[in-house]
């Protein structure tokens, strides 16, 4: 394990605890403040999502080149530098006096995130050797990213209910140098490793699907027919094809081609793009529906998920030993189907709908289903990968979440702005509402294609005929960001 420091295991991994919480707590931190940056930024609806897809599509879109980076530059290096400028953009989103620097400042700070999130993993498991401690460590780190949600919303609405919205951006400044000071003293750097990188595949890869992205958000204002929507969506098209070709060229290329050779595995990755697109919609537009339409204060939506990520914490701790005794694929298909019930009963709320009688009940339901889902969703997805691609296929993984988030956001954001202009509302409740259960209508589409593409893949009918077999645990040498 040269390379790294061994002398501080414990400030080691609180450094890298707390660089992973708070890149998972600027996600949601920022989603329960959207009515207010709305409002002080004059964002439209459409648009407002944009302060969520910024980063995402560029932590996701980069994460690959981030972890390619810290092979060839050095990991300790890497890190340090990928803080830096998600503090530095953390303090310049919160400075934001308009949309557009406030989008500015978003996508610097997933690209900060994509640098420092792939360094800091590495770092951990080249700090804890295999064995009782590195399990220890990796069981706190799937903690920070299962709980930091749940964190991120509360947190936030108290940050926006008693300060400003703009705190919880400014939040970040005060931990992001105290991470870099620390990384300077506790971390050694590692050996380089030889190599190129990708960067025709990272640029390709992250402005295709930006622009797919775009496109569906400007058709909720400008309509399928405008040229701005026909370019975007053209320009996707031309990118993404040029990104399969660079990559089936290149030595080393971003996304190795040969883990799309297993049916399964493809699977379970359009299975994520799918549930985490539905997630995002469900996060962003009940968030609309509690500040909007019920006028909870931002802290109270905070409160509110609670029981969702409480069911999804509780059960992510319990498949794992499930998992020791029921065939994966059966929880799979379970948790899809709680999935798909939770957002069917979303479909239902109104503006007569109170909290207690109308949310707490799908929220409950969703995130016990998302708790069975994900891990063995994930156990799949990177299952029989050979040594070498371990850190591609995880890496891929994550990608598919940031994507799948993003443009599942996009268009369910179009749904929500087309209904919203044809609203017979008479008040803005009215038409938020209207727009909302749209919006929940479309999510239903994400979770019932996330089903049918499990019952597909796994097969459930075949558990007539066969002896279960538990999915294969993750490879020793991955471990993935659950984001949830």
């Amino acid at each position: 394990m040269s390379g790294t420091t061994t002398r501080r295991p414990g400030l080691v991994l609180a450094v890298i605890l707390v660089t992973q919480l708070m890149v998972i707590l600027d996600g949601t931190v920022v989603n329960i403040a959207m009515p207010k940056i709305q409002h002080a930024l004059d964002f439209s609806p459409s648009s407002l999502s944009w302060v969520q897809n910024a980063y995402a599509l560029a932590f996701g879109g980069l994460l690959l080149l981030g972890a390619r980076a810290g092979d060839l530059l050095g990991r300790r290096r890497v890190f340090i530098t990928g803080v830096s400028i998600f503090t530095l953009a953390s303090l310049l989103g919160g400075l934001a006096p308009n949309a557009e620097l406030l989008l500015s400042a978003r996508v610097l700070q997933g690209i900060g995130g994509a640098i420092a999130a792939p360094a800091a993993l590495t770092l951990m498991m080249l700090t804890y050797r295999e064995g009782p401690e590195r399990m220890k460590a990796l069981g706190y780190y799937s903690l920070v990213s299962s709980g930091g949600g749940s964190v991120g919303l509360v947190l936030g609405g108290m940050l926006t209910d008693w300060v400003s919205w703009r705190w919880g951006l400014f939040i970040n400044v005060p931990i992001g140098i105290a991470l870099v000071v620390t990384a300077s003293r506790v971390l050694t750097e590692t050996p380089r490793e030889t190599g190129r990188f990708d960067i025709a595949g990272a640029l390709t890869s992250t402005l295709g699907i930006t622009s797919v992205v775009y496109g569906f958000i400007r058709v909720a204002d400008a309509g399928w027919t405008a040229a701005e929507v026909l370019v975007a969506f053209g320009a996707g098209v031309v990118l993404l094809t040029a990104f399969v070709l660079i990559e089936r060229r290149v030595s080393h290329p971003i996304v190795p081609l040969r883990l799309f050779r297993s049916a399964s595995r493809s699977a379970a990755y359009v299975t994520m793009l799918l549930v985490v697109g539905t997630m995002f919609g469900m996060f962003f537009f009940l968030t609309q529906f509690l500040q909007g339409v019920l006028q909870l204060s931002p802290l109270a939506a905070g409160l509110a998920f609670l029981p969702m990520t409480g069911l999804l914490f509780t059960a992510s701790r319990i498949v794992p030993k499930l998992l020791n005794r029921i065939d994966g694929s059966r929880l799979m298909l379970a948790g899809a189907l709680l999935i798909t019930t939770g957002t069917i009963w979303l479909t239902q709320l109104n503006a007569n709908s109170t909290y207690l009688a109308n949310v707490v009940g799908p929220l409950i339901v969703f995130g016990f289903g998302a708790g069975m889902l994900f891990i063995p969703l994930v156990g799949r997805a990177i299952a029989n990968v050979a040594p070498e691609d371990s850190g591609a296929a995880s890496g891929l993984l994550n990608v598919v979440q940031q994507v799948g988030g993003a443009l599942g956001l996009g268009i369910l954001v179009t749904l929500f702005g087309t209904a919203s202009r044809t609203s017979a509302g008479t008040t803005p409740r009215a038409v938020l509402t209207d727009g909302v259960h749209a919006a929940f209508v479309g999510a239903v589409v994400y979770a019932v294609l996330s089903l049918t593409m499990i019952v597909i893949s796994v097969k459930p009918w075949s558990w007539l005929r066969r002896t279960a077999e538990p999915i294969e645990p993750p490879v020793e040498k991955v471990a993935v960001d659950s984001h949830f």
